[in-house]
């Protein structure tokens, strides 16, 4: 039990702690730190998470996170538009992007298939990528899930969804270990995996 002589330190700590990855002795490590920062750092950290929190916006499109309706990508007049790239959340965007190797736009299911979670196809983006796919802009969907059983789950509920539309569906090459999520792989091997995919079916 640990004991402070300020229930306002107790209370950032107590705050701080809450965030993933962030225990308590990291937590209070932080306070005493910002304690002996200057104010207005305190203050700038503060103000920049609270205007984020307020304005952060969702794009139209894809569901990435963005200042504005539509997100940077998207808007992007350089990107190919007829390839969109499904992943699970915005994480994935991050590694993707970090590889240099995809010049597509993405469509971020906002999760996966999990029935152990009470996580089905209702509480995902999929029919709003079956909305996109229907306006025959699209020439490939590339699936780029992890390789989990929810992943594949999820991979194949899609598939069923858009394989009668006159586009390629596939997936990334297997370089990513079984249950590995896109976030921690290599950037190189992510990014033979996007260059390297196969199709779907093939993989049936």
């Amino acid at each position: 039990m640990n004991s402070y002589s300020s229930k306002l330190v107790e209370s950032a700590v107590n705050e701080l702690a809450r965030l993933p990855g962030i225990g308590r002795k990291t937590a209070l490590r932080l306070v005493l730190y910002l304690l002996k920062k200057e104010d207005n750092f305190a203050l700038s950290l503060g103000n920049s998470l609270i205007k984020m929190r307020n304005e952060i916006m969702f794009c139209n499109e894809c569901f990435n996170i963005s200042d504005s309706e539509v997100c940077e990508i998207c808007a992007n007049p350089n990107r190919t538009k007829d390839t969109i790239c499904v992943v699970e959340d915005i994480r994935d965007v991050m590694a993707i992007e970090n590889t240099g190797q995809y010049k597509g736009v993405y469509h971020i299911l906002g999760g996966i298939i999990s029935p152990m979670d009470g996580i089905g196809p209702n509480e995902l983006h999929i029919d709003s990528l079956v909305d996109r796919v229907s306006q025959g802009n699209t020439q490939e969907v590339i699936m780029a899930l992890s390789t989990t059983i929810e992943g594949d789950t999820t991979n194949f509920y899609i598939y069923k969804k858009l394989k009668d539309f006159e586009i390629t569906i596939s997936t990334i090459a297997r370089g990513i270990a079984i249950g590995d999520e896109l976030e921690y792989a290599v950037e190189v091997t992510l990014g033979r995996s996007i260059l390297n995919r196969t199709l779907y079916e093939n993989t049936l």
